[in-house]
């Protein structure tokens, strides 16, 4: 064929080739067009094309005219200075040149797969990026013992450069691809990685894993506290060790805090178990970061593979495990269960009925007495929320507590309470009642929002009601919980306008007495698990003395929650309790029953009179002396 012709059809080549890189043909055919080209060219030759993956390992591409076995036979050959024609010109970064393979030491190892073939010689020319890095090799074999005319030089010339636009093409998608599907902080396949392995799975027949999902507890009170840079670190330490498990473990980041795991060959609720421990283990471990020592804690969720439905069930069960383990065993595992469905679609109604009742002002504020435990007079009161159904019925709010778990429905409900305690407030204070303090409940939420401060002093200044009046009832979840420093901060603002602090169901946390010391707060209310098993349980009766004890010492005030009957209220005076709430003396009660409460039975009035056997509420029908 004539250089001209030759030429000419180079450039229909490169043109033809060009096409198939843009319009994302694969790589093996447009490699094997090449081969097929170049074969058509220069008769009587047969064409190779191999890459060097980043190990500096030969990969065949193409090889159409060669036997799969031999094809198979270079593919993942470590190059070297005495690998073929191949391995050595990627080695040496040069054209190596060998006109007789049967006595070329580089081909030792190697003439026995292209002998039987015929092929006598091969010339091999390295593949360069524009950088200069070796991207693969393009051979040339022949079937007589000789080098290259200055035809096939010009070929290689061609083709080559061809080749390197093809190499450095997929190299761009390869790292496109890594970008989509690499999540860079943690350095492992992403949620789109996740989603599609996922997918993939299901549609197999024989599939056998498992999901679990792990949620890195209280992430954001670590970027908070102790700077991003460790919550950053926190991530990659989990994913390292994520990663590390290895075996049948594939881990994902599916973003923030959580990451997804799929155990291959996991198909049983122990095997899944063992697993899900053995990563909270390996995952809780300390380490250092910025000075800090950090403990992280993990919890996890996780659903087996049933091979019944699609993947988006699967996620949504072992998703649905691990909201369950948040909500209510931070740091453990929890496995789904059919009884967990009734348990979201629970709170799923009780979120709905809380926000209609929030929407349809059907959200009212009901008060409960404080009173002194010997005389029943009122020294203050605890506003409870409660919801007006539209049967009529009234629901409490450990009937809709789960709602509160909403972080806008609870800053919501909040608001409405400071408005309505707010006028109610007021109200006694122009009956010239002589009221003192008023309990409010506040959450996490409300403390995350971060304007609490100033939503109290808005709701109350509107109605004119001194903050002296106030008492910020928190319970032991909200300070001891995430960002509790900054929970802390945020009371003691409040305290220096004249806000009173109770910590409230004081005993049922955890490492309690030593966060009084730090935490600043007014009022202990002793919660009423202690009260109610003062009669039968003698370690109850030490608790409550003990805490009696303790607030003395520190200038607490001591308020003994859920009082039900005489013996137990008796039982507290003795020991020095003189605050109490309960049904014993009233149940929580609408405003303006409240207000009858107030006229008859307020601390300071002079003729509270109490009848013992019976609570306050019943009392308010007999006959008035005053």
């Amino acid at each position: 064929m004539s250089s001209s012709n030759v030429a000419a059809r180079l450039v229909s080549l490169q043109t033809a080739v060009l096409e198939m890189i843009a319009y994302g043909e694969p790589i093996s055919l447009i490699s094997e067009r090449i081969c097929r080209e170049a074969e058509a060219l220069s008769e009587g030759t047969v064409c190779s094309i191999l890459c060097v993956d980043a190990d500096r390992h030969l990969k065949t591409l193409a090889a159409p005219s060669l036997p799969v076995h031999v094809s198979r036979a270079f593919s993942g050959l470590a190059i070297g200075p005495s690998v073929g024609s191949c391995g050595t010109s990627a080695f040496l970064g040069e054209p190596v040149t060998v006109v007789d393979i049967t006595d070329d030491e580089r081909w030792l190892h190697y003439k026995d797969l292209v002998l039987p073939l015929g092929l006598m010689a091969c010339w091999s020319s390295p593949i360069k990026s524009r950088d200069a890095r070796i991207l693969g090799t393009f051979a040339f074999y022949y079937r007589a013992k000789r080098g290259p005319t200055a035809v096939e030089n010009a070929i290689v010339a061609s083709l080559t450069n061809l080749c390197a636009i093809m190499l450095e093409h997929r190299e761009i998608q390869l790292k496109v691809h890594e970008l989509a599907f690499t999540d860079t902080l943690s350095q492992l396949p992403n949620r789109a990685s996740y989603n599609n392995r996922v997918d993939e799975l299901v549609k197999d027949p024989d599939a056998n894993f498992a999901l679990l999902l792990l949620d890195i507890d209280h992430l954001k009170a670590a970027n908070d506290m102790m700077g991003h840079s460790v919550g950053d670190a926190l991530i990659r330490t989990v994913a390292a060790r994520l990663r590390d498990m290895g075996g049948s473990l594939e881990p994902f980041r599916l973003g923030g805090d959580e990451f997804g795991l799929i155990v291959h060959g996991c198909d049983t609720p122990e095997a899944m178990e063992e697993v899900a421990r053995s990563l909270i283990a390996k995952a809780e471990l300390p380490f250092e970061a910025d000075g800090y020592t950090v403990v992280p804690s993990v919890t996890i969720g996780g659903a087996i593979y049933t091979g019944e439905g699609e993947a988006e069930r699967l996620v949504q069960n072992a998703d649905m495990a691990l909201y369950h383990g948040k909500e209510n065993s931070r740091g453990s595992f929890v496995a789904y269960r059919e009884t967990l469905q009734t348990s979201m679609a629970r709170r799923v109604a009780v979120i709905g009925a809380l926000g209609s009742a929030l929407n349809e002002n059907r959200v009212e504020a009901f008060y409960q007495p404080i009173v002194r435990i010997d005389t029943g007079a009122i020294v203050g009161l605890e506003a409870l929320a409660r919801i007006q159904m539209p049967n009529g019925l009234v629901q409490t709010a450990a009937q809709f507590h789960e709602a509160t778990s909403d972080p806008r429905l609870a800053y919501e409900l909040t608001g409405r309470m400071l408005g309505q305690v707010a006028s109610a407030v007021r109200s006694w204070l122009d009956l010239g009642l002589p009221f003192q303090h008023i309990g409010i409940n506040v959450t996490q939420a409300d403390f995350k929002k971060g304007d609490l401060e100033q939503r109290i002093v808005d709701a109350f200044a509107a109605a004119e009601v001194p903050l002296k009046h106030i008492i910020l009832e928190v319970n032991e979840a909200v300070y001891l919980g995430p960002g509790d420093d900054f929970v802390a901060n945020a009371v003691e603002r409040l305290r220096s306008r004249g806000i009173l602090v109770a910590l409230d169901d004081f005993g049922t946390g955890f490492a309690s007495l030593t966060h009084l010391l730090h935490f600043p707060v007014d009022i202990l209310k002793i919660d009423r698990s202690f009260v109610t098993n003062l009669k039968d349980d003698r370690n109850s009766e030490v608790i409550v003395e003990a805490l009696l004890s303790i607030a003395s010492k520190l200038n607490m005030k001591i308020v003994a929650e859920g009082i039900e009957t005489l013996e137990q209220a008796e039982r507290l005076v003795s020991m020095g309790c003189v605050l109490g709430q309960g049904y014993r003396f009233a149940p929580p009660v609408p405003r303006n029953m409240t207000t009858e409460l107030l006229r008859r039975f307020s601390q300071g009035l002079g003729h509270t009179r109490f009848t013992p056997g019976l609570p306050l509420i019943d009392q308010l029908d007999l006959n008035d002396t005053r």
